[in-house]
């Protein structure tokens, strides 16, 4: 019964099996690694479990009806950040959606779902191609999709940026889309595909997009049509490709905008890997976070290897394939292709992320070579040593350990074994041999070749020849989901030991969420998740509004006014932190706080078990009033100075800080040396070389500059702690500033005990404002640094406040501020006190796309208050009305009207060409035949 279905529906038989092939291969390796969900140890390293995991659950909030904010703004996240170019970025997938489906606090197994079923598509959609190309073995074409499925790029880097893998499933989509302008079928299904790859991932799909372009080309140049058709089907691509993408546009032009306005990062430079390093990540269980993980599977690999030497196939398949590979290979080393591939900006972070088209045209060339018969023993002999010259020179690489060899030594059995069987039984076939193209290579109708004759009746035993296939099947399958499962398990283990990991969801992400959903008073107030964060977005993860974000396309006014109010990030400034302090609080109107413990997942953290708490204060709503006397509405974040202290003031409108004269001694007493710049850590890195800005490109920051703080070179010297003492008020709240600063500090001899400040920075980071008590009443605080590296501590370091001056700002803030304030996704409207002058101010950053209007009056691009949004009042208005519109949605908008425009008119012209009749044939008659005359022409 089975056999008839399959021999009817080969392409969805063969899908269905790369797609169980992939699945088993991948949850058998997390299996293997103890990894989640089939072992204790976490999968949520670096931005799975900063980004990828926390916008999910956000886009679970909202899909239910739970989150701060909607489609325009995200409220929880950066004091309200635009969600229309994060969602595009990390959310716009189809597959996205069935997060929904799980419960809330299963957000991480409901990520890992969507990751295998990606996965899983993928490979399906690769079978379905092959079989499109070329008449072959279902079974083999199945096993190659998973090949690819589950390349190197698929397992070492896309497995924890799960939304590359749209990229994945869109390359041979894409690829088909190429095949059906060819023959000029399926337009309309076309063009929805290639808006759907670009809605899912744009940054991927333009790769996909690259890769299946090369793909066209040389599946033109083998077809050997004429020019003008060849033209013609060139033309009906790109035409598709347009419409595809113009269809996208609403959404790809808001991303772009979005990052032409996030702030700019790490700027690097790209560096080939050397030629044992790429030929390395060919073998399986290699690793390495900077080199192209092209891993295909030992018998992909093989087949693709022996494409060259395989004689059955035309000499214009082999050599066209053969050397589109080489081409690509050679592309990703070379700078100029390099970021061709990358729309032309090296990425941060993994540099080879266009290696997924490299490992698809391996596949695709080792499907060229199955189904033209599997290779002679002198073509896979010839395979076999290129393998062994491949595996010599990448033995000298530092990515081979000693357990790739015998992983391979038995990859490279099942797999020559399998195809061997293969091969046997092809020769004792009793019927034609494997069938084999025309020169042209364009898939037409095979020839066979003549029958073999020397071994009589030995294929007519059909339990002998089944008992062998079956073996050849073992072998194959058993080789290609061993050694896929190790190099997934090797690679999710080692992934552990250099990256950042986050633990799942459990108990401290419970007790964060039930403790901000006590306290939360939205939009009368924010309520923070906390300084001690669990992951870089914990406010969707657990609730609340807090500072707390990190995308690719953070606003750069955003992380410019929290660095110059003394908040600390990662990720060069993409990664901006909570920052746990009275007077950002009653700026940003943060009404309750949560404190909890040090996330005990991370090992540097102290040993921690104390109770989650939220500490509650009074705060300005969320618009306030300053005076006419207050500086002019448009003055923006340039115009803060190099003291955080200060720039709180300035926001505030009130003066509420001491910044006393300090003085640094060593741990012996003596003064420490003074550092200017990059001289202050030694190895920090606070310059970019394309720029020559500082790493946070803002003074407000902390250039470097300041007393030189060196890291205990001794035992000895551990107990001799370098200190800062200074002159404070009696009873105010101590603060120390040191972004540049690596360890703890803690103020000594205070009434209320001490607290322990944690300070960490490097290349990448820089530290948060800490507070550290309170003053004694006799005035003087001493401060004692317990370094963990070398850093620098800068002039102006301590800010003494005033808690009483504050509480009288808090009031007088509330007092002329709104009386009432209604948010709903992308509008602020509030009612203020009658006869109000000066500006409004509303405590959120003031990023591209927000117009506000007094009362009635024509909307106008908001203006900006140090930062933060404003709107001039003249005393005659009552309210404002603050609206957002994500910059280049309404181009989108317009490109993709056009584009569903120009669609409908060409579906309309095909439906009406083919209604019209047909001209009748003129009606045959017998005529007599003439008499053959000559003529006098």
């Amino acid at each position: 019964m089975i056999r008839p279905i399959l021999r009817g529906r080969p392409r969805r038989a063969a899908a269905l099996l790369a797609a169980a092939v992939t699945v088993i291969a991948f949850c058998a390796a997390d299996a293997v690694a103890r990894s989640y969900p089939f072992g204790p140890r976490t999968r949520a390293v670096n931005d799975l479990g900063n980004q990828y995991v926390p916008f999910h659950a956000h886009l679970w909030d909202l899909l239910h009806g739970r989150s701060d904010g909607g489609l325009l703004v995200n409220w929880q996240s950066g004091y309200g950040s635009s969600f229309l170019p994060d969602l595009g970025t990390y959310l716009s997938s189809p597959f996205a959606l069935l997060v929904a489906l799980f419960p809330r606090d299963e957000i991480d197994l409901a990520v890992y779902a969507v990751t295998v079923l990606k996965t899983a598509c993928a490979g399906a959609a690769m079978a379905w191609l092959l079989l499109r190309l070329r008449p072959g073995r279902w079974w083999a074409a199945g096993l190659l999709g998973a090949a690819y499925a589950l390349c190197g790029w698929s397992l070492a880097d896309a497995s924890y940026n799960p939304m590359w893998l749209d990229g994945l499933v869109a390359l041979p989509l894409l690829c088909l889309v190429g095949e059906w302008a060819l023959t000029g079928r399926r337009r309309l299904s076309g063009v929805l595909i290639v808006a759907l790859a670009w809605i899912a991932n744009f940054y991927t799909a333009y790769m996909a997009t690259l890769g299946a372009g090369l793909f066209l080309l040389l599946r033109l140049w083998l077809s050997g049509l004429p020019r003008r058709p060849a033209w013609a089907a060139a033309g009906r691509a790109a035409v598709t490709v347009a419409l595809g993408v113009g269809l996208a546009a609403p959404l790809v032009t808001v991303v772009y905008f979005g990052t032409r306005h996030a702030y700019p990062g790490r700027v690097t430079h790209f560096a080939p890997v050397g030629t044992e390093d790429l030929l390395a990540r060919l073998l399986p269980t290699t690793y390495g976070f900077g080199s192209p993980a092209v891993f295909v599977g030992t018998a992909t690999l093989l087949l693709a290897l022996a494409l060259p030497f395989h004689r059955a196939a035309p000499v214009r398949v082999r050599a066209g394939w053969t050397l589109l590979v080489a081409a690509v290979a050679l592309s990703m080393q070379w700078t100029p292709t390099h970021l061709a591939w990358h729309a032309f900006a090296t990425p941060n972070g993994s540099p080879y992320r266009q290696t997924f088209v490299l490992c698809a045209l391996l596949v695709v060339a080792a499907w060229h070579t199955l189904s033209y018969g599997v290779p002679a023993r002198r073509a896979l002999a010839s395979a076999t040593a290129l393998l062994a010259l491949v595996a010599a020179v990448a033995s000298r690489s530092g990515l081979v350990h000693s357990y790739a060899w015998p992983v391979l030594l038995a990859a490279v059995a099942g797999s020559l074994g399998g195809l061997l069987l293969l091969r046997h039984l092809e020769t004792v076939r009793p019927v034609a041999a494997a069938p084999t193209a025309p020169d042209a290579g364009d898939g037409s109708a095979p020839r066979t070749a003549a029958p073999r004759t020397d071994a009589p009746g030995r294929g007519a035993r059909p339990g002998h020849r089944a008992a062998l296939a079956g073996l050849a099947a073992v072998l194959l399958v058993g080789a290609q989901v061993g050694e896929a499962a190790a190099t997934s398990a090797v690679a999710t283990r080692l992934r552990l030991n250099h990256l950042d990991d986050y633990a799942s969801w459990g108990d401290r992400q419970r007790g964060q969420a039930e403790a901000v959903a006590g306290a939360d008073g939205w939009p009368a107030h924010r309520t923070d998740p906390g300084r001690e964060q669990t992951v870089g977005n914990d406010p969707m993860v657990v609730g609340g509004q807090g500072a707390q974000y990190y995308s690719s396309l953070t606003a750069d006014v955003l992380s410019r006014t929290l660095t110059a109010l003394g908040d600390g990030w990662t990720s060069r400034g993409r990664n901006v932190q909570s920052l746990d302090n009275a007077v950002t609080d009653a700026i940003f109107s943060v009404g309750a706080r949560v404190h909890s413990p040090p996330d005990q997942h991370q090992r540097w953290n102290p040993r921690d078990r104390t109770p989650v708490t939220v500490s509650r204060q009074d705060v300005p709503p969320l618009v306030t009033v300053r005076p006419p006397a207050a500086p002019t509405a448009r003055t923006g974040v340039s115009a803060f100075g190099p003291s955080p202290y200060r720039n709180q003031e300035l926001l505030l409108g009130t003066r509420v800080y001491t910044v006393p004269e300090l003085t640094v001694r060593t741990g012996d007493g003596g003064r420490p040396d003074r550092a200017t710049g990059d001289s202050a850590t030694g190895d920090r890195a606070t310059g970019d070389s394309a720029t020559g800005d500082s790493a946070t490109g803002d003074s407000a920051a902390g250039d470097g500059t300041g007393t030189v703080i060196e890291a205990p070179r001794t035992k000895a010297a551990e107990g001799r702690r370098p200190t800062i003492t200074a002159r404070c008020p009696a009873g105010s709240e101590v603060y120390l500033w040191a972004p540049h600063f690596s360890g703890t500090a803690r103020l000594t001899a205070t009434p209320a005990g001490p607290l322990t400040g944690r300070f960490t920075s490097d290349a990448a980071k820089i530290a948060a404002m800490q507070r550290l008590g309170t003053a004694p009443a006799s005035g003087p605080v001493r401060i004692e640094l317990s370094p963990t590296r070398t850093g620098t501590v800068p002039d102006g370091a301590v800010g003494c406040l005033d808690t009483a001056r504050l509480r009288t700002a808090v009031r007088e803030l509330k007092d002329t501020g709104a009386e009432e304030v209604t948010v709903s996704d992308g509008t602020v409207r509030a009612r203020l006190p009658a006869g109000s002058t000066g500006t409004a101010v509303v405590a959120a950053p003031r990023i591209a796309g927000w117009r506000c209007a007094a009362d009635g009056a024509g909307a106008e691009p908001a203006r900006t208050y140090y930062g933060l949004i404003a709107v001039p009042l003249d005393g005659s208005a009552t309210g404002i009305t603050c609206t957002f519109h994500p910059p280049g949605l309404r181009l989108g908008t317009a490109v993709g009207g056009v584009s569903l425009l120009t669609l409908v008119l060409l579906g309309t012209l095909t439906a009406v060409r083919r209604r019209r009749p047909a001209p009748r044939p003129e009606p045959r008659t017998t005529a007599r035949p003439r008499e053959r005359t000559t003529s006098t022409l």
